[in-house]
């Protein structure tokens, strides 16, 4: 049966390939022809060849009497994910956090000494930090930074605190070095970094890591706020747990997006 509302160049056996595919649903056992053909609204000899033709391009394979899915069929899902920065990944945990608490969230990386700013979501301010995606940081005078940093080991964080700074915008205060070095061993305890009016006069942060699934920092995301509007308790007992949250699920879906083409290459190795 021909499709309503198609053009002169519509592929039907591509379409009806990809309703095959989706008539798997959540199933989680083989399917029958007559059950795919059925779900999929398409005569038994046409799904069956269609079934063939995906199992030849290793999309599905027989099981039980009846067809399964591939781990391959999630190259069509990920294609686009696999291309998404960082940014694409965490801007809908960046946008939840700013409607739950009314203040600005961001994610950044460690670039050197500095933060660079990748994602960010804002919120409209009388008073607000001028910070946007791209902008560079002194990290040690950062939550995002002190994070990022007491992810450090001893080495490594001497060569990154010797390496200068970048970022065209200076520090309102700034700690001295042996300060900052037991401030950050405090930060790798605890899991968390705060800072009040320490990068930016009026403005106070919290921020906690983005682990992938080996526990490696990659990043860090925080909620700054103004700080006559919000007490440090409040950003520490309520704003904190909902910050935490969103870089567990930052980095949960970081490393999915990352570890689903070595997924696809070993499936594929053993086919």
């Amino acid at each position: 049966m021909a499709r309503e509302n198609t053009g002169p160049d519509f592929i039907e056996a591509l379409a009806r390939g990809l309703d095959v595919i989706r008539s798997f649903g959540v199933h989680h056992r083989p399917m029958s022809l007559s059950e795919i053909a059925g779900e999929s609204s398409l005569a038994r000899p046409t799904a069956r060849r269609v079934l063939l033709t995906l199992e030849q391009l290793g999309y599905v394979r027989p099981a039980d009497g009846g067809f399964v899915l591939t781990p391959r069929v999630l190259e069509l899902g990920v294609a686009y994910t696999l291309s998404a920065g960082l940014w694409d990944i965490a801007q809908p945990y960046l946008r939840d956090l700013v409607r739950s608490t009314n203040q600005a969230a961001s994610v950044a990386l460690l670039d050197g000494s500095d933060i660079i700013y990748v994602a960010r979501a804002a919120v409209p301010k009388v008073v607000s930090a001028n910070i946007n995606v791209g902008m560079r940081l002194p990290a040690r005078s950062t939550a995002l930074g002190k994070v990022l940093l007491a992810s450090l080991d001893r080495d490594r964080l001497g060569k990154v605190l010797a390496i200068p700074s970048t970022a065209v915008t200076r520090a309102f205060r700034e700690r001295p070095l042996e300060n900052l070095q037991a401030e950050l061993r405090e930060i790798r305890a605890r899991g968390w970094a705060a800072t009040d009016e320490e990068m930016t006069p009026g403005v106070r942060s919290i921020a906690a890591p983005v682990r992938d699934g080996d526990a490696v920092v990659v990043a860090a995301v925080n909620l700054s706020a103004i700080a006559a509007e919000v007490a440090h308790e409040q950003m520490t007992e309520e704003f904190l747990p909902l910050v935490l949250l969103a870089a567990s699920e930052i980095g949960k879906n970081y490393t999915l997006v990352r570890n689903i083409p070595q997924a696809l290459v070993s499936e594929q190795a053993v086919m």
